[in-house]
């Protein structure tokens, strides 16, 4: 007991003796002192006291699927800049190879009395996973956002990026440079922005009178090692332009073309999606289509802490506009026989 008064004492700035009247709910101390021990003792993995728990801590969860892809540390900082503003203390949930799962995460987080969950790029973009973590804080009427589209029956409020306008803005982009064997490469199937991102490729390309047949669609993990393994097959089909679902996907087809030979944008125009950290600086600079990130992260986060505050939110899904980044990863078509 005595090393739990030190360290959480410690960790607000308050004396020993403050932390014991917070913890034993006595009178004495403001409000603002009592939250800030009552949310150092949530970081710190201490149980509240039970006359204590009904009380929400001033943590909020932010569940990413990985840190590799440097779109989610950018939209971390977003979300957990705006929730400290908001007086809310962010909790990073990570998922790793053989580490907490998102079930998980959630367990913690209703353990420690979190006042929310934002999720971004979790499994409620997988129309085939398991959901039963998400009906579970439905079931419990946790304050919680999803970033991105999501499977149906998860009725939460959404913020995402409109996938359609950024399907049609990359394939118009690649149709006004002359390509016409337009390839695209994907996530797996079930995941719902990728569906959504195909349907509008598949509707655009049939507006233009331009054939996509299935041979021309490629599904990976979005990593750049799927991007590039999936390259091949599109290259002996002649594609000479490429859609990719993200930049990680798109780095591979860059790398795999390289490796047959060929070029960059010279033999083949790829174009990327999310417009992450230092896609200006990779060679060839990478077209891409950029997610709004700061107006989707503190869109996120006011829609949450308005569940929080007791407002009504709908379970609707507000749809930010894209933004084509042209670089140097895309050039007009090749002329017919004619070589890089």
């Amino acid at each position: 007991m005595a090393r739990r008064l030190a360290e959480v004492a410690k960790k607000v700035g308050v004396s020993e003796a403050t932390v014991s009247r917070v913890l034993n709910d006595k009178p004495g101390v403001s409000d603002a002192t009592r939250a800030a021990v009552l949310t150092a003792l949530d970081v710190l993995g201490y149980e509240r006291p039970t006359q204590l728990r009904g009380e929400r801590a001033r943590l909020v969860g932010l569940v990413l699927p990985e840190l590799g892809n440097p779109i989610f540390p950018a939209l971390a900082e977003v979300v957990g800049g705006a929730l400290a503003q908001r007086g809310f203390t962010p909790v990073l949930c990570t998922l790793t190879p053989g580490g907490l799962s998102e079930a998980d995460y959630v367990e913690m987080l209703l353990q420690q009395q979190a006042s929310g969950v934002i999720f971004a790029g979790g499994l409620y973009a997988e129309a085939d996973a398991a959901h039963d973590h998400y009906h579970r804080l439905l079931e419990v009427r946790l304050p919680v956002v999803l970033v991105n589209a999501a499977a149906g029956g998860l009725d939460f409020p959404q913020v995402s990026t409109d996938d359609a306008v950024a399907a049609e803005q990359a394939f118009g982009h690649l149709l006004s440079l002359g390509h016409e064997r337009i390839g695209v490469v994907l996530g797996p199937e079930d995941h719902v922005p990728c569906r959504r991102k195909l349907a509008a490729v598949r509707a655009a390309a049939e507006r233009a009178g331009v054939d996509l047949p299935d041979s021309r669609v490629r599904r990976a993990m979005f990593s750049l090692e799927g991007g590039q393994a999936v390259t091949g097959r599109l290259i002996r089909d002649g594609v000479t332009g490429v859609i990719c679902a993200s930049d990680p996907l798109a780095l591979g087809v860059v790398r795999a073309v390289r490796r047959l030979g060929m070029s960059v944008p010279g033999d083949v125009s790829v174009v990327g999606y999310d417009d992450s950290a230092f896609m200006n600086c990779v060679d060839p600079p990478l077209t891409t289509v950029r997610q709004p990130i700061e107006s989707i992260g503190r869109a996120a986060v006011t829609l949450l802490v308005n569940q929080v505050d007791g407002g009504s939110v709908t379970a609707e899904e507000l749809l930010f506009e894209p933004e084509l980044v042209v670089r140097a990863s895309t050039a007009p078509r090749p002329a017919p026989g004619s070589a890089a």
